[in-house]
C-alpha cells in the first residue's frame, strides 16, 4: 500500500463530534497531534473517544512498569506486522530501558536471549495470548505473582488495545516518517 486510505483530517474538515474526540486526545497525556491510529479512528468519533481513553490508561496508568509494557506492545506490533506501531514503540521501549537486541530479536520473530525474569514472564504471557488466545497456568501465575491480578488484566488490556491499534494502522496504511526503513519483515 503506498498511500493512506483515510484522508488526513484537519480542524476545518472535522465534524463537531470529531473535533470533540480530537480535543480529548490532544488534551490528554499524549499531548498535541493526532498521530498513529487516531486519524482513522476519528471516522467513528464515539468509538475513537472510548478507545483513546482505554489507550491512555493502558499506556500511562497500567500496573505493568513502562519497560515491560513497551515490550508487550512491541510483541503485539510484531504479531500484526504493524510497522508504525513497532517503529514508534521500539523507540519508547529503548527509552524505558529495554535493550535494542531484545527488540531486534522480536522484530525478527525470535525469542530474545538474555531476558530478565520479568521480561521473560511478559514475553511468554503475551506471545502465548496472541498466538493461542490462551495462557498457561504457569504464565498466569508468574504475572500474577509479580504484578497482581490487576497486572494480569492490564497486560491483557495492553495486548487487546494494541491489537486494535495495529489493525487500524495497517488498514489505514499509516506510513513511517520519511526516510525511515520498515522495521519488520513480512511474516
Amino acid at each position: 500500500m503506498s498511500e493512506r486510505r483515510f484522508e488526513e483530517l484537519t480542524p476545518a474538515t472535522m465534524t463537531p463530534e470529531q473535533k470533540r474526540a480530537a480535543d480529548a486526545i490532544q488534551s490528554g497525556p499524549r499531548g498535541a497531534g493526532l498521530r498513529g491510529p487516531f486519524n482513522g479512528l476519528l471516522r467513528s468519533p464515539e468509538l475513537c473517544d472510548l478507545v483513546q481513553r482505554v489507550g491512555a490508561y493502558v499506556r500511562f496508568n497500567t500496573a505493568i512498569p513502562a519497560a515491560l509494557n513497551e515490550l508487550a506492545i512491541c510483541i503485539v506490533g510484531r504479531k500484526w506486522t504493524a510497522q508504525f506501531e513497532f517503529y514508534a514503540h521500539r523507540k519508547l521501549a529503548i527509552e524505558a530501558g529495554v535493550a535494542p537486541a531484545i527488540l531486534d530479536a522480536i522484530a525478527a520473530g525470535r525469542r530474545p536471549e538474555g531476558l530478565s525474569d520479568d521480561q521473560a514472564a511478559v514475553y511468554d504471557f503475551t506471545v502465548s495470548l496472541l498466538e493461542t488466545g490462551q495462557v498457561s497456568d504457569a504464565d498466569f501465575a508468574r504475572i500474577k505473582a509479580r504484578f497482581g491480578e490487576r497486572g494480569v488484566i492490564d497486560l491483557i488490556g495492553a495486548a487487546g488495545y494494541y491489537t486494535l491499534v495495529s489493525m487500524v494502522l495497517n488498514v489505514d496504511g499509516v506510513p513511517l516518517p520519511d526516510g525511515e526503513p520498515l522495521p519488520l519483515a513480512p511474516r
